[in-house]
């Protein structure tokens, strides 16, 4: 069953109607060369198909040299490239293409951002558009099952996780199997061939020590004392976990308040069948001692795919008091502010008072009995 993403039809819209190059970024296995490949087949046109793991295109699209490149893309209408941040200087070379062949349909996919990205942006500024595709939102997940189901289903969709190949898998050995080699090297492949990092067993720890942190404020000294790493090396290594698609993420909101605390992170997974095969923990909910911040962890991700995916275009934070008050997520939707609380069974029905005197009484209560109407 291949489950139909949200983002197939502003996709597809973009490269008939615009005149830019469309770039969707994601983590492996998240299914973009199925959704392009899709939305491809829904276009007229004559089309080149490009695997920029392919050696034999790598010389010609970084040749900076349009009539070399013409040789390959001439009597096309519609250019796709998979995998481009293997291509150096993409992004120069596709707007020397796209500046001689403004007419072009050009969709480009990236499995990490941090490098596509840097060779794209700058000299493509102005003529892109771009997305990013995730593991299964719940909201894609809910066109084919119903309430009920999802009710179900929702410990195992928190064990194992959203990704396209897990939810094609029945038993729970043959899911396991998928994830611990999903996150052994295979995701952060990107991230060693595209950076300086030599030593791999460092990014393993560092992940095993964040997904035992997940709901909590990290501390970047204690991770660095714990890695015998500095400081400056740790910020390095998690930013590029954030530009590979493992992890995300949420400042601590404040307005300037004296007690409010800003300067720890939250981090969390984007998606928890990662985080669970990385500290190797697939147990039954009933025996495990993490719920909450599985769930914590799960409803954030799902809202912020929620937002994405609909394009709309908010700040994520938490917030908390040197005092002790704290609340799980802060939404900022333009000049207005939502707070949450995100418990699996009971939450209150109040948020504390420093909140409620500061910013009003804009708080909800999110837990397995009404999440649906927050992320669905």
């Amino acid at each position: 069953m291949i489950i139909e993403r949200t983002i197939s039809k502003a996709l597809e819209n973009e490269l008939l109607e615009s005149n830019k190059i469309v770039v969707l970024y994601g983590a492996r296995q998240t299914g973009k060369t199925t959704i392009s490949n899709a939305i491809l087949e829904k276009l007229k046109g004559k089309q080149l198909k490009i695997n920029a793991d392919e050696i034999r295109y790598i010389d010609i699209l970084s040749s900076r040299d349009f009539q070399k490149m013409r040789l390959l893309i001439e009597g096309y209408d519609i250019l796709f490239i998979d995998e481009a941040q293997r291509i150096p200087e993409i992004g120069i070379n596709l707007k020397i293409i796209i500046d001689k062949l403004p007419e072009m349909k050009i969709l480009v996919t990236g499995s990490s951002s941090f490098d596509l990205a840097s060779k794209v942006k700058e000299p493509l500024t102005g003529r892109t558009l771009t997305h990013t595709l995730y593991p299964i939102s719940l909201g894609e997940y809910s066109k084919y099952n119903n309430l009920f189901d999802i009710q179900s289903h929702l410990e195992e969709l928190m064990t194992y996780g959203m990704y396209p190949g897990i939810l094609l898998l029945k038993s729970g050995i043959q899911k396991e199997k998928y994830l611990r080699e999903l996150s052994s090297s295979y995701l952060y492949k990107d991230i060693f061939e595209l950076s300086s990092i030599r030593n791999t067993s460092l990014i393993t720890d560092l992940l095993k020590l964040l997904a035992l942190q997940i709901g909590n404020e990290v501390s970047i000294n204690e991770l660095a004392k714990n890695l015998k790493i500095s400081q400056e090396t740790v910020n390095s290594y998690i930013n590029l976990l954030e530009k590979a698609f493992i992890i995300f993420r949420l400042n601590g909101f404040n307005r300037n308040l004296r007690k409010e605390v800003s300067k720890r992170d939250k981090i969390y997974f984007w998606d928890l069948g990662i985080r669970n095969a990385i500290i190797n923990n697939f147990s039954n909910f009933n025996i495990r001692n993490d719920i909450g911040a599985i769930w914590e962890n799960f409803i954030i991700t799902e809202r912020i795919k929620y937002l994405s995916n609909n394009g709309i275009y908010s700040s994520s934070y938490f917030w908390r008091t040197y005092t002790g008050a704290e609340i799980d997520y802060v939404e900022e939707v333009g000049d207005k502010l939502f707070a949450f609380e995100i418990k699996y069974k009971k939450a209150r029905k109040k948020a504390p008072q420093t909140w409620t005197d500061n910013y009003g009484n804009n708080f909800k209560s999110i837990t397995s009995e009404n999440f649906w109407e927050f992320v669905l």
